[in-house]
C-alpha cells in the first residue's frame, strides 16, 4: 500500500491502536484531514444529519402519529380513567415547565414513588425531557435500602401516589431533609400523610403552566433514568441509563416482541413503573401507536381478569408468580379474558406447566430474560411461524428457553477459567453480555463498577446458562444457586419447574443445603396451592420419574408463604436463612 501522508506524519504501517489514534489526532488538528483506520486506510464518514435520539421525540412523535391511541388508567379503588397519548403529551409539556419553575436543572434526580397508573407515565417523559434523571423507587423494599437509595441518588424531588403515601409518612425523617414532596393527587389527604412542610399537589402544579414545550436539544448520552437493583447482595447498586439507550432498547423490544406492539394492540404492563421501566413498555408502546392499559396497585388474579377482559388486553407482561394468580383465577372462571393473546413471562424461569395450561386456553407464552443493568430486556421467546407450529412437544422445549437475543444485545458463554465455550446447546457456563442498552459500571459505586465487566469489557450476568445453535438461550440457574452434589451439578431451576407441575404446588423453590457424604444435596421449599395438601412421598416420587435418582431432593419443607424479593422473585437469600433456623 502505498504511504499517506497527514500533517507531516508518514502511515506505511500502522502497528497497533495507539498508532491509530496518533494518526487519527493529527488528522483531526488539520483542516479537511479524514481519519485513518487500523490498517491505514482513510475513513469515510457518511453525509448524514447527526441527530440526538432523545426520549422526548418518542411522546412527541406518537400524539401526532398514534395521537388517538389510549392509555387508560385504574386506581387502587378501580376506578378507570382514559386519555390518549395526543391529549397526553399537552400534561406532560405543562409538568416540564412546573419542574423547571421548582428549580430542577439537568442532571438532577427526580424520585418518584407509585405504581403503573398515567401520571407516572407522565413524569417518565417531562424528567427526561428537560435532561433532569427520572429516578424510580420501588416500594417493596426495606426500609433501609429506601433510606439508602435517596440518599445515594441525592433526590431533589419526590413525587408519590396515595398509595405509597404511608411509606413516606415512614420514611420522612429517614430521606434528606430538603427532599421537597409532590402528593400525584387531586386533593392529598393530610391524614394518610402528616403534616409536610412545603407539600405540592400534583394537579395544581401543572395548572399555571402552559400546553407546549419546546424540548430541549440534548446529547444522546445525556443520563435519563435511574433504577436500583433490588440489594440481594450488598447495598442497592443504580444503573444509570441513557436517551440513547433508552431508544435503543424501546427499538428492540418492538421488533423482538412484535406481536405485543402494533395500532389495535392494547397492553396491559403488569411489570411496575417503578422497577426497570416496566421492562421497556412506556417507550415502546408510544412508538408504535400500542395502547397502554395501566392497573394501578390491583395486581390479584381477579382484578386483573375483570380489567383484561373490560378493556380488551391483547397483550401483558408479567413475573411468573403474577401470571400464577391470574391463571388461578382464568381457571375458576373457565375462560381467559376475551381479547388477551400473548403473554410474556421474565424475572424469573416459567415453569413448563404454565406454559402450557396458558397455551391450552389460547394464551401464547413468549418467556423473555434481562437485567436492571440490562435497560432490562436481553432475549426475547417470539417463536417464528414455523416455530409455533411444531409439534406441541418440541415447541414447548423451544418455549421453556428464554428465547433469542434482542438486537444489540451480544451473548456468550466463558467457563471455569474464562474460556470461551461453544453455542452448541451442551455447553453450560457463565453468561456474559455486552451492547448499546447495557450498563458499563454502576452510578456512584466505582467498587461495584470494577467488578461488573471482564477484562474484554463484557458484563458478568452471575446467570449458568447455554445457548443453542438456532440463538436460543436457556438459563440453566444462578451462579450462586447451582448445587454441587458428590461433584455433579444440580440445576436448582429443573428441580422447582418439575415441583410446579405436580398438582397442589403453587410455589417451589430448591436450594442447597450441606451434607457430610456428598457436600451438598437439594431440599425442596413448597407453598401449597391455598387449600391443598400434597403429601411429601407422592411430590417426590412423581419428581423422580422426571429426573435421575440422585437429583431427586431429599427433603420437602412445607411453607404457607415462600419469601420473594421486592420485584417477584423467590428470595433464595431469605429462604436459606429461614431454612438455616429451621434445621438449628
Amino acid at each position: 500500500m502505498p504511504a499517506a501522508r497527514t500533517t507531516g506524519i508518514a502511515v506505511s504501517a500502522l502497528s497497533d491502536e495507539n498508532d491509530c489514534k496518533q494518526v487519527r489526532r493529527a488528522g483531526d488538528a488539520a483542516a479537511n484531514v479524514p481519519p485513518y483506520d487500523q490498517g491505514g486506510n482513510i475513513v469515510l464518514n457518511g453525509l448524514m444529519m447527526d441527530r440526538p435520539l432523545l426520549i422526548s421525540s418518542i411522546i412527541t412523535y406518537a400524539a401526532e402519529v398514534h395521537g388517538t391511541a389510549e392509555l387508560v388508567s385504574a386506581d387502587a379503588q378501580g376506578h378507570v380513567t382514559r386519555s390518549t397519548y395526543a391529549e397526553i403529551l399537552p400534561r406532560i409539556s405543562r409538568l416540564a415547565h412546573a419542574l423547571r419553575t421548582l428549580g430542577i436543572r439537568p442532571g438532577d434526580r427526580i424520585a418518584t414513588l407509585a405504581f403503573n397508573n398515567q401520571r407516572h407515565f407522565e413524569l417518565y417523559y417531562a424528567i427526561s425531557g428537560i435532561g433532569a434523571v427520572c429516578h424510580t423507587i420501588n416500594p417493596r423494599l426495606f426500609p433501609e435500602q429506601l433510606a439508602y437509595i435517596v440518599k445515594h441518588a441525592s433526590d431533589r424531588v419526590l413525587f408519590f401516589d396515595g398509595v405509597t403515601a404511608g411509606i413516606v409518612r415512614q420514611m420522612r425523617a429517614q430521606w434528606p431533609a430538603d427532599l421537597r414532596y409532590v402528593a400525584m393527587e387531586d386533593e392529598p389527604s393530610t391524614s394518610a400523610i402528616g403534616d409536610i412542610p412545603g407539600l405540592l399537589c400534583y394537579e395544581a402544579l401543572l395548572a399555571d403552566h402552559p400546553p407546549a414545550m419546546s424540548w430541549p436539544e440534548l446529547d444522546e448520552k445525556t443520563a435519563s433514568g435511574l433504577c436500583y437493583t433490588s440489594g440481594t447482595t450488598g447495598e442497592p447498586k443504580g444503573a444509570l441509563y441513557s436517551h440513547r439507550s433508552t431508544l435503543l432498547h424501546a427499538f428492540g423490544l418492538a421488533m423482538s416482541a412484535s406481536k405485543l406492539h402494533g395500532q389495535g394492540k392494547r397492553l396491559l404492563p403488569i411489570v411496575p413503573l417503578f422497577h426497570v421501566n416496566a421492562w421497556g413498555t412506556p417507550y415502546s408502546a408510544p412508538l408504535t401507536g400500542t395502547s397502554m392499559i395501566m392497573p394501578g396497585p390491583r395486581l390479584d388474579g381477579a382484578s386483573l381478569f375483570d380489567l383484561m377482559d373490560r378493556e380488551g388486553v391483547t397483550g401483558s407482561l408479567g413475573v411468573p408468580t403474577v401470571w400464577r394468580g391470574l391463571l388461578t383465577e382464568i381457571e375458576k372462571r373457565g375462560r381467559k379474558p376475551k381479547d388477551l393473546t400473548l403473554a410474556i413471562i421474565g424475572g424469573s424461569a416459567c415453569p413448563r406447566s404454565m406454559i402450557e395450561a396458558l397455551e391450552n386456553v389460547g394464551v401464547e407464552v413468549n418467556h423473555a430474560w434481562g437485567m436492571t443493568e440490562m435497560s432490562p430486556v436481553g432475549t426475547c421467546g417470539q417463536l417464528s411461524p414455523e416455530q409455533a407450529a411444531l409439534p406441541a412437544e418440541e415447541k414447548f422445549a423451544l418455549q421453556e428457553t428464554q428465547g433469542h437475543r434482542m438486537y444489540g444485545v451480544e451473548l456468550k458463554l466463558v467457563g471455569d477459567r474464562g474460556e470461551r465455550l461453544p453455542h452448541d446447546g451442551r455447553a453450560v457456563g457463565e453468561l456474559l453480555i455486552r451492547g448499546p442498552t447495557i450498563a458499563s459500571g454502576y452510578f456512584e459505586n466505582p467498587e461495584a463498577s470494577a467488578k461488573l465487566l471482564d477484562s474484554d469489557g463484557w458484563l458478568r450476568t452471575g446467570d449458568m446458562a447455554r445457548i443453542y445453535p438456532s440463538g436460543f438461550m436457556q438459563i440453566v440457574d444462578r451462579t450462586k444457586d447451582l448445587i454441587k452434589s458428590g461433584g455433579e451439578w444440580i440445576s436448582s431451576v429443573d428441580l422447582e419447574n418439575i415441583a410446579t407441575a405436580f398438582p397442589g404446588v403453587a410455589i417451589a423453590a430448591v436450594i442447597g443445603i450441606p451434607d457430610a457424604k456428598w457436600d451438598e444435596r437439594p431440599l425442596l421449599v413448597v407453598q401449597p396451592v391455598s387449600g391443598a395438601t400434597p403429601s411429601k412421598e407422592s411430590l417426590l416420587a412423581f419428581m423422580a420419574t422426571k429426573i435421575a435418582k440422585w437429583q431427586v431432593p431429599d427433603d420437602v419443607v412445607f411453607m404457607d408463604s415462600v419469601p420473594l424479593t421486592a420485584t417477584g422473585k423467590i428470595s433464595k437469600l431469605h429462604l436459606r436463612e429461614v431454612i438455616a433456623r429451621l434445621r438449628a
